[in-house]
């Protein structure tokens, strides 16, 4: 961790301010003792004028104290050896030193710091006074070792508190591309695929006449209009921070698609027996959407030609069921992306808390989808 001074935050502003007062705190009440001393003891001056020098030079150095923790820490705590007032910086880096470093370094410059607190009190030889000092100087030092840890854990607590949280800002954005990712193949896959199957009957009917090839036409570009306008709203959701997302299809958008496909000549036979659809919730209803059109997406691409059957069926309460059945002829081709587009929509109705299966069944593709239909 490195004192970038000139870009720091307010808050770490306030907090440098509040170590530099700690640090000051003791260099002042000492600093008053020499005051009070020096006119009384005039020969004490050279000692108190190297004390306030070497605090300074302690206070100074405490500006480094994040870059080289326990380095600044060593030096401040040997300056304590000769200057009492040294001792407000020399805490402030010793508390620093356990917020940010681990034991193996904590240990030895707590060791040190001990020993110049004994050196210090020491120096006019063992007395009385020089042991309460050394206690005293035992005492702070056990606090600020106390005080530091307890700082390392509210700062790892914070730090661990940021980065769940920017995993989950992650996930979210992944889970959010992930759904734009299947709106995008379930509204182009539908899209490219009545364009192909139109594109086919241009080029392998020939009993067409003018107008119906005009119609054909026709169709074949408004469909690609769709697919342009359907793509550039998904890329849209991509490229903006906000959901300026389309109305989503839903169930009551079923019969539209129906009419779509029939009319690019899918056939579909319809069989819907929902009860109470008004009652059911949005969001179900517009994964019920996207099973429909992927199942149709998916009979076209593997049984091109062929007639397709789907059946709804479902009431609140239980659940919503839909089922879509089509021939599977000999050696259809399922073309590129075989098989992607049910592992999506696999994900998509797990997802919903719902099951989904499919099977061959006496050369009939079958798919089963149920979605929870709360009451």
């Amino acid at each position: 961790m490195h004192d970038h001074s000139g870009h720091q935050h307010p808050l770490d502003r306030w907090g440098n301010a509040l170590r530099y007062v700690a640090a000051l705190a003791p260099m002042l009440f000492y600093g008053a003792l020499w005051v009070w001393l020096v006119p009384q003891e005039p020969d004490r001056l050279p000692r108190a004028l190297l004390d306030v020098g070497l605090s300074v030079v302690a206070l100074v150095l405490m500006r480094w104290r994040h870059r080289w923790s326990w380095q600044i820490a060593a030096v401040t705590a040997l300056l304590t050896v000769l200057s009492s007032m040294a001792t407000g910086p020399a805490y402030v880096a010793y508390v620093s030193l356990c917020v940010h470093r681990r034991w193996r370094q904590i240990i030895p410059i707590a060791a040190l710091f001990w020993a110049c607190a004994g050196g210090y009190a020491f120096a006019d030889g063992p007395t009385q006074q020089a042991m309460i000092s050394l206690v005293t100087s035992t005492a702070i030092l056990g606090g600020l070792t106390v005080f530091g840890l307890y700082l390392r854990s509210l700062r790892e607590a914070d730090l661990a508190a940021k980065r769940a949280e920017l995993q989950r800002i992650e996930q979210a954005k992944l889970t959010e591309r992930a759904n734009i990712a299947h709106e995008m193949h379930d509204a182009l896959a539908h899209r490219m695929s009545l364009l192909a199957m139109l594109a086919g009957g241009l080029a392998y009917r020939t009993d067409l006449g003018p107008e119906e090839m005009r119609q054909t036409a026709q169709a074949v570009q408004e469909s690609a209009h769709q697919s342009l306008n359907e793509l550039r709203t998904v890329l849209g959701t991509l490229h903006s921070e906000g959901d300026t997302a389309g109305p989503q299809p839903t169930l009551a958008d079923l019969r539209e698609l129906f009419h779509e496909v029939q009319a690019a000549g899918q056939k579909v036979d319809v069989a819907d027996t929902i009860e109470q659809r008004d009652l059911l919730p949005t969001q179900t209803g517009r994964n019920a959407y996207r099973v429909v059109q992927e199942a149709l997406t998916n009979a076209r691409k593997h049984a091109p030609g062929s007639s397709v059957t789907v059946e709804l069926n479902g009431q609140p309460g239980d659940a919503l069921c839909i089922r879509v059945t089509n021939p599977t002829p000999y050696g259809a081709f399922a073309g590129p992306g075989g098989r992607l587009g049910l592992v999506g929509l696999g994900e998509r109705v797990r997802m919903a808390g719902g099951t989904i299966a499919h099977a061959n069944q006496n050369r009939h593709f079958v798919l089963d989808v149920r979605l929870p239909w709360k009451a």
